[in-house]
């Protein structure tokens, strides 16, 4: 009996390393906006960019960067992008490119922009990590199958976890900070 292969993704939710490979950053869907938060880095680092002076000493583990990104057409999600490395936030959008290749950019006064190619990484290997920990392998072929076949009580649970972080829930600023 052959079994049904997954189902293609059809939001941005999921774990993500970003393009240079130092950090993962874990996408959720907050009820009906997508937030992405640090979920692993290879370098513990600190928030000290920040225009807000009490948020500089904050660790940029667990601290969002995709910001109440909602849906404006089909594969094509909007909102903000907070880049810690220069304390600025920027209007932004992301999309798929493909199951496990999401396409985030970041705008300055509109037409300025950049982006980078995130890769999809496996949901079980980011479970318990830790800054500076080796990171988990992208997720493809048979392990994407099995990162997709996590349970659903696991995957409630880490969203739960990521969208009671936000303080006000989704739609606050990361610039209030987190609990």
């Amino acid at each position: 009996m052959a079994t049904a292969a997954p189902a293609t993704p059809t939001d941005p939710t999921g774990d993500w390393m970003v393009e240079k490979g130092l950090a993962i950053i874990r996408v959720v869907d907050c009820t009906g906006q997508y937030w992405g938060v640090v979920v692993w880095e290879q370098h513990p680092g600190i928030d000290d960019k920040n225009p807000d002076p009490n948020k500089r000493n904050r660790p940029t583990l667990g601290m969002p960067i995709l910001l109440g990104m909602t849906p404006t057409e089909s594969n094509l999600w909007t909102g903000e992008i907070y880049n810690s490395e220069d304390g600025h936030t920027y209007s932004a959008k992301i999309k798929l490119a493909s199951p496990d290749v999401l396409r985030v950019e970041g705008c300055v006064l509109g037409f300025l922009c950049g982006g980078q190619n995130w890769t999809r990484t496996s949901q079980e290997a980011t479970t318990g990590s830790a800054a500076g920990t080796t990171p988990p392998r992208p997720a493809t072929g048979s392990s994407r199958a099995a990162a997709g076949a996590r349970s659903a009580p696991q995957a409630d649970e880490r969203t739960a976890q990521v969208c009671s972080s936000l303080v006000g829930g989704p739609g606050s600023s990361h610039e209030r900070g987190l609990k």
